[in-house]
C-alpha cells in the first residue's frame, strides 16, 4: 500500500476507536459548550468593542470557544492520548509493525485536527441558535485558513509537549499548566481590557492569544476587511513548525525511565 493509503487506513482505525469510548467521546465534546455556557452566563450582559464592531460579550465568546475547542482536540487531547499510549507499550508495539511510524501519528494529526473542527462547527451552530452569533460570508475563506493553521499548529505542539512528559501520571498535570494559564490572558476565557504591559507581551510570545484573535478577525471584521490577520496566522506557522521539529527530533516511541 502506499503512503497516502497506509495514513487513510489508519485515519479510519482511530477515529472508530474514539467513538467506540462513548465516555471520552462525548466530554470532549461537552467541555467546550459547558465553558461556553458558564462563561456567558456569567459575563454576557456586557458589551464589548472588538475591531470596531460592538458585541455582546456572549457572542464574543463564540470566538473565544471556537478556539478552545481546537486547542483541546488538537494539543490536550493528543498530548495526552500519546503519552498514555507510550506508557501502555502501544506506541512501542506499533513501531514495531510494518505501518510506518510517520503514517501513525499523521493520522493522530489528522483525527484531532478533524475533531477540533466538529467541534468548532457545534460551536458555531449553538452560538448561531442562542447567542445571535454570525459568521459573516466575506469571512468564510478566513475562517477556513485560520482554523486549518490554528489546528495543525497545536497537533504539532501537543506531540512537541509529549517530549518533556516523563510518564501518563505525570500528562495531565504539565499538559494542563502549559495550556490553562495562556487561555486566562490570551482573550479566550476572559476579553481583557487594557491588561498590563508586561502581560500583554507575555500573551502576545505563545500562539494561544495569536490563534484567538484570528478567530476573532474571523467573526468580527473590520469594515470592508475579510476576516484575515496575516501576523497572528504567521505566528501559528512559526510555532507549527517549531512543534513539529521538536517532535520529528525527540518523539519517542517507548516508555520512559
Amino acid at each position: 500500500m502506499s503512503g497516502a493509503a497506509l495514513v487513510v487506513r489508519q485515519l479510519r482505525f482511530t477515529n472508530k476507536a474514539f467513538w467506540r469510548n462513548p465516555a471520552a467521546a462525548f466530554f470532549t465534546f461537552a467541555f467546550p459548550l459547558l465553558f461556553l455556557i458558564i462563561f456567558t452566563t456569567l459575563f454576557g450582559s456586557a458589551d464589548i468593542v472588538i475591531n470596531g464592531n460592538t458585541v455582546s460579550v456572549a457572542t464574543f465568546y463564540i470566538a473565544g470557544i471556537a478556539a478552545f475547542s481546537v486547542i483541546t482536540a488538537c494539543y490536550t487531547n493528543i498530548a495526552m492520548s500519546l503519552t498514555f499510549a507510550r506508557d501502555l507499550g502501544v506506541l512501542k508495539r506499533v513501531k514495531g509493525t510494518p505501518l510506518p511510524g510517520w503514517a501513525y501519528l499523521t493520522a493522530r494529526m489528522l483525527h484531532a485536527v478533524a475533531i477540533g473542527l466538529l467541534l468548532v462547527l457545534i460551536c458555531l451552530v449553538f452560538g448561531m441558535l442562542f447567542y445571535e452569533a454570525r459568521l459573516p460570508a466575506s469571512s468564510i475563506p478566513a475562517f477556513v485558513v485560520t482554523l486549518a493553521l490554528g489546528a495543525a499548529c497545536f497537533a504539532a505542539l501537543g506531540m512537541a509537549i509529549t517530549t518533556v512528559v516523563p510518564n501518563a501520571d505525570a500528562a495531565p498535570a504539565i499538559v494542563n499548566a502549559s495550556i490553562l494559564p495562556l487561555l486566562f490572558i490570551s482573550d479566550v476565557f476572559i476579553p481583557l481590557q487594557d491588561p498590563p504591559a508586561w502581560l500583554d507581551v507575555l500573551g502576545k510570545v505563545f500562539p494561544v492569544r495569536h490563534f484567538s484573535e484570528a478567530m476573532q478577525h474571523v467573526f468580527f471584521p473590520p469594515a470592508g476587511a475579510a476576516g484575515f490577520q496575516p501576523a497572528s496566522l504567521a505566528v501559528l506557522v512559526a510555532w507549527g513548525a517549531l512543534g513539529l521539529l521538536i517532535a520529528v527530533r525527540r518523539f519517542s516511541w517507548e516508555p520512559r525511565r
